[in-house]
């Protein structure tokens, strides 16, 4: 009788543990959900909130190229995840037009001098995760969606300022708009 009652209790104590585990497992499943989902929102927001301030800066000056962030400088980590920043065009031409864009690092920067003995122009152009791109535009329009370059920064890169060249051209090879962005790696 003794050993039917134990067994009754321990079966009872496990079936009690089963659910308590059970109820962790899905309050940690949940949580772990709403982390995810909440950020996914952030990256969005951020998206749009890119979208809207460079929509700000063709709407305030009469402008052809635009950059984001504004302030031309983007500061890398060696080793994190390619980030870099953002452009829009505004056709200013009355007739639909074909755009090319390219990213090189500035030929006449003294990289050996400034970076170390290794850097090279061809090292610095090997961070870029693209560097050439096109698309149309009619006559008035702007980019829907801000073109976007990125970097990748290895372990091993040294850690200095490079100028980058943003060129825009009409067509393949008539110079539109260009600006220099300058990226430091850390």
């Amino acid at each position: 009788m003794k050993s039917k009652k134990a067994a009754m209790e321990m079966s009872v104590g496990t079936i009690v543990t089963i659910v308590l585990l059970m109820s962790v497992l899905v309050l940690g499943i949940f949580l772990v959900q709403k982390v995810f989902s909440s950020s996914t929102g952030a990256i969005d927001s951020i998206d749009n909130q890119v979208q809207s301030e460079i929509s700000k800066l063709f709407a305030d000056e009469d402008l052809s190229l635009v950059v984001y962030p504004t302030s031309r400088e983007i500061t890398l980590k060696k080793g994190d995840d390619p980030k870099g920043f953002a452009f829009s065009v505004k056709n200013r031409d009355v007739e639909p037009t074909d755009f090319m864009y390219e990213v090189k690092a500035e030929p006449s920067f003294d990289f050996t001098g400034r970076c170390g003995s290794t850097f090279s122009q061809a090292k610095a152009n090997s961070f870029l995760l693209t560097n050439t791109g096109s698309f149309s535009l009619a006559p008035g329009n702007s980019l829907g969606l801000p073109e976007l370059v990125k970097f990748i920064i290895p372990e091993e890169a040294a850690p200095c300022t490079i100028p980058y060249k943003l060129q825009v051209y009409k067509g393949q090879n008539m110079p539109y708009d260009g600006t220099t962005i300058f990226v430091t790696i850390k």
